[in-house]
C-alpha cells in the first residue's frame, strides 16, 4: 500500500530550500524538506499541493512532479477535493492554527498532520490544535527535526536511560537568533534529551531579527533574539542563549552531571564526553556514536526519517515521537521569556490562562 500526502504551503521547508541550506532558496528543490522526505521514504507519495502564491505553487509542482490538476489555489480547495492520508502544514507559523484545524475537519480526512515547528504563535492556539486533532483521532506530528536523527536518539538513550553522566545538574545551550524560528529546535531537543518539564523561566529579549528581510515576511514579525534561564521540574538549571547572528553562532550544549559531562557542538561537528573518576574528568569516546552530528548529513536526513515515521504512524507500528503537547513546552518557554522580559519578572510554567493568549508573530 502507498499512502498519499498533500502539502499546504510550497515555500522553503515544503521543498524549495530554507535560508542557509543553499544559495538561492526557492529556486530549486531541497532534500531537507517535507517533499524531500516523502520522496526518500518508502510507502508514501506526494500527490497534491496548495498555495495562494501561484508562482511558488508552479515552481514547487514542477520541481516535485505534482500533477498540474492537483495543484490548488489555497488550502481549502485541496482539502475539499482530495482524500489524503497525511497533510503537511508548511505555512508561516501564524497560519498553523487555521491550517491544522481546517485539515482535520475537512473531507480530506488525514490520519496524520505533519506540522512545521514552532507549533503555533501562541500556547492557546497550540492547545486548540491539539484538541482538534484529539477530537478527530488525528496524529499531530510536529517537525522538530532533531528528534528524528539517529545520533540524537542514541544520545537521548545515553543521557536519559543509561544515565551516562548521572543526574544532570546544569546545561548551557546556545544557538542563533531568533527564538521562535531557531531556538524552538534548541529547546525541544533539550527537553527531549532531559526527559523533564520546564518549571520557572527568566527571560531577556534583544529585539533584533536578522531574517525578516531575507524571508520577505508578509506580516509584522515580533520574533527576535533572546534567551534566559530555565529551571526544570527536576531542578536542572539551564541557560539559553539565542542572541547572536547566524554567522557567528553554534548549536551547542554543555551538560554537567554527577558522573560526567558532555559537550555537543553541532555546527563544528564536535561531540566530547568526560567521565568523572575520583574527582577528575577523564575524556573518553562517546559510546555508541560514530562521529558527531553535522548539518550537511544528519540535518538533511532528519526529513526522510520523519517521513518514514509518518508511514509508521499510518501503519500503527510506532508511537508519535514528536507530539503537539511536547512541542507546546518549547513554545511555553519562549512565551515565558517574552513575558518575563516585558514584566521584569520570573514566570512559572505551565502558563496561567491569560498568558496562553500571548502571541509572538513569526513566519
Amino acid at each position: 500500500m502507498t499512502y498519499t500526502a498533500g502539502i499546504i504551503g510550497t515555500g522553503g521547508v515544503a521543498g524549495m530550500g530554507l535560508l542557509g541550506t543553499h544559495d538561492e532558496p526557492g529556486q530549486r528543490k531541497s532534500r531537507a524538506s517535507h517533499a524531500g522526505g516523502y520522496d526518500a521514504a518508502e510507502g508514501i507519495e506526494l500527490v497534491a499541493a496548495a498555495d495562494v502564491d501561484a508562482e511558488k505553487l508552479r515552481r514547487f509542482g514542477d520541481a516535485w512532479d505534482v500533477p498540474s490538476d492537483r495543484r490548488y489555489d489555497g488550502h481549502e480547495a485541496m482539502l475539499e477535493a482530495e482524500d489524503l492520508d497525511v497533510v503537511s502544514v508548511c505555512t508561516p507559523t501564524f497560519l498553523h492554527h487555521e491550517h491544522v484545524i481546517d485539515a482535520v475537519h475537512s473531507s480530506a480526512d488525514p490520519s496524520v498532520v505533519w506540522c512545521e515547528k514552532p507549533i503555533a504563535s501562541s500556547v492557546a492556539d497550540a492547545e486548540a490544535m491539539i484538541e482538534a486533532c484529539d477530537g478527530t483521532d488525528t496524529e499531530l506530528l510536529v517537525n522538530h527535526t532533531f528528534r528524528f536523527n539517529d545520533k540524537i536518539q542514541v544520545l537521548h538513550d545515553l543521557i536519559a536511560e543509561e544515565r551516562l553522566i548521572g543526574d544532570v545538574r546544569a546545561v548551557a545551550a546556545q544557538f542563533r537568533m531568533e527564538l521562535m524560528r531557531n531556538s524552538t529546535h534548541l529547546l525541544d531537543t533539550l527537553l527531549y534529551l532531559l526527559e523533564t518539564r520546564p518549571d520557572r523561566v527568566s527571560g531577556y529579549i534583544t529585539g533584533e531579527n536578522e531574517a525578516v528581510d531575507a524571508l520577505e515576511a508578509a506580516v509584522d514579525v515580533v520574533d527576535a533574539g533572546g534567551g534566559g534561564t530555565v529551571v526544570m521540574e527536576d531542578g536542572t538549571f539551564t541557560t539559553i542563549d539565542c542572541t547572536v547572528p547566524r554567522g557567528i553562532s553554534s548549536m551547542c550544549y554543555q551538560f554537567t552531571g554527577t558522573e560526567g559531562k558532555l559537550y555537543i557542538n553541532n555546527d563544528d561537528g564536535e561531540w566530547r564526553y568526560w567521565r568523572l573518576e575520583s574527582g577528575d574528568h577523564v575524556e573518553e569516546p562517546l559510546p555508541g556514536i560514530d562521529g558527531a552530528w553535522t548539518w550537511e548529513d544528519d540535518y538533511r536526513e532528519g526529513f526522510p526519517n520523519a517521513a518514514g515515521h509518518v508511514v509508521e504512524l499510518l501503519d500503527g507500528s510506532a508511537k508519535n515521537a514528536s507530539t503537539g503537547r511536547e512541542a507546546t513546552q518549547s513554545l511555553e518557554i519562549i512565551t515565558a521569556m517574552y513575558v518575563s522580559h516585558y514584566t521584569d519578572s520570573q514566570v512559572t510554567l505551565p502558563l496561567e490562562r491569560p498568558l496562553r493568549d500571548v502571541t509572538i508573530t513569526s513566519w
